[in-house]
């Protein structure tokens, strides 16, 4: 009888162990990544805008098209990828099992496992702008890429989704009462269903621009842009007394609580594009720079605190900002103008640049022979510190004279600039205020080496292959120690 209860208690441990450790995995994973289009003219080459991604420190991206220079771009980064299908690619995805599998050889196979693509996005809110077609076509594309991905190998890597839009919701407010649109009530649930069945996640497009402006001053603005609000302005769900600090976490958990109408099962949401225009029309007051700064860096804040909307507080929120550039469908959503340089600061954490005096660098396009020489002198009669481009070391890779050089240059002039060390090396060198570290590679200089610095600026050139470093995590401490008690108390310990 003994061993039965030991036996029981063991399972019950186990079990709850796998329940704390899938809860863990969800939890440590918050991010902020960024949407990308390319079908625009005068854009800046595949590997300008990838050196800017990584200059930024931004660890997700979201391509509008699947575009082969970015996608090669983006091998070796370490930054998760996820592709679209476009709407006018639906149809035919929907219908032919055989497009699909070419669809998933010609731009995901082709490029994995180097870039690193975690998900697929099958259309942009094409329930929305089809709803009739949605039923015979979008479910059956996303079927058709999960079986593609699945005779290729890669099913337990990419996940199938596709992104709806709020509207798909009626009434959001107050989200505890909040359903889908019932016309749609068939789309819907073969949507949901086939998210459960193949462990996907919900993508979700929420713009509380879009909503504070409708509201014709119903809410604050201050509650559309992460901001506090005084306690007689608070946003209460009356049903459920949970309260709403932003706009965006009501929205997200009136999109679970209109899951829940359908499946008792909790289905993860990500908000797939969210943002704030930071120009408009004569009668949009509130498109502005400021407004569109506070909205991106307190989301990104928000974020990266680590928690859930109210009625899900383990599920955290993971979100990608609309977007990197301008387009015709939303303008002035554009984080960075088409030059490189920034509408405002984007604040997602890591290593920063050295204001007062820059950084130096190897200048492109120079001889290497020059670039050797002037390597050797800053290692040797230089004195500059060269232990961390040596082999096995973080900056060794790639093991270019130009990277070497790069580091070596900088290290010198941060060293003896205040004493006259110059930025010259024979004309091979350069100061720039873009931070050039990369992953685990920090440059001397920076803020967490030796000195303070702000935000870097415009386009550095695409840093070496190998991993980004990890954007922020939550702290699995409380998990732990949850863990290690339930533990004792199960084995009565």
């Amino acid at each position: 009888m003994h061993w039965m209860l030991e036996t029981m208690r063991l399972e019950l441990w186990l079990g709850s162990m796998l329940v704390i450790f899938a809860s863990l995995s969800n939890a440590i994973d918050p991010f902020v990544g960024i949407n990308i289009g390319t079908n625009q003219s005068n854009l800046p080459s595949p590997e300008q805008i990838v050196g800017t991604l990584r200059t930024h420190h931004i660890t997700h991206v979201r391509l509008f098209e699947t575009n082969a220079r970015l996608l090669t771009a983006l091998s070796d980064t370490g930054i998760e990828v996820m592709i679209s299908v476009t709407n006018d690619e639906v149809s035919d995805i929907g219908e032919s099992p055989s497009f699909a599998a070419t669809w998933v050889n010609t731009h995901v196979a082709a490029f994995k496992p180097a870039t690193n693509i975690t998900a697929i996005a099958v259309g942009s809110e094409f329930v929305s702008s089809n709803p009739i077609a949605a039923t015979t076509v979008l479910v059956p594309a996303m079927e058709n890429l999960y079986n593609a991905l699945v005779a290729s190998n890669l099913n337990d890597q990419i996940k199938v989704s596709t992104p709806l839009s709020m509207d798909m919701i009626p009434k959001p407010f107050p989200p505890s009462t909040a359903t889908f649109n019932a016309s749609l009530n068939s789309t819907i649930h073969r949507i949901l269903d086939f998210l459960k069945n193949s462990n996907s996640f919900y993508m979700l497009n929420a713009f509380p621009y879009d909503t504070y402006v409708q509201s014709n001053g119903v809410f604050p603005i201050q509650y559309a842009l992460f901001q506090p609000l005084p306690v007689v302005k608070q946003i209460v769900d009356p049903n459920t007394l949970f309260h709403y600090e932003s706009m965006l976490d009501a929205m997200v958990d009136a999109t679970y609580y209109s899951i829940f109408a359908y499946n008792s099962s909790v289905i993860p949401i990500i908000v797939t594009e969210t943002g704030w225009p930071w120009s408009g029309e004569a009668n949009e007051s509130d498109a502005t720079v400021e407004s569109a700064d506070t909205f991106n860096n307190n989301l990104i804040q928000r974020v990266l605190t680590g928690s859930g909307p109210p009625s899900q507080p383990t599920m955290l929120l993971k979100s990608y900002i609309y977007e990197m550039f301008n387009d015709d469908k939303k303008p002035s959503y554009g984080v960075f103008f088409r030059n490189g340089s920034s509408v405002y600061d984007l604040d997602l954490g890591g290593p920063t640049g050295n204001l007062s005096g820059g950084f130096c660098v190897a200048r492109k396009g120079v001889d290497p022979a020059s670039l050797q020489g002037g390597l050797n002198w800053a290692c040797g009669p230089g004195q500059a510190n060269c232990t961390a481009i040596q082999s096995g070391q973080p900056c060794y890779l790639p093991n270019t004279v130009q990277n070497h050089a790069s580091y070596a240059y900088n290290d010198y002039y941060q060293r003896k600039r205040t004493v006259g060390g110059t930025c010259d090396f024979g004309g091979t060198a350069v100061i720039t205020n873009a931070n050039p570290s990369y992953g685990s590679c920090i440059y001397t200089g920076s803020s967490n080496s030796s000195a303070g610095g702000v935000s870097p600026p415009a386009f550095v050139p695409a840093g070496p292959s190998g991993s980004l470093s990890p954007p922020h995590r939550v702290p699995k401490t409380g998990y732990l120690i949850f863990a290690t008690v339930l533990t004792c108390w199960l084995l009565d310990v």
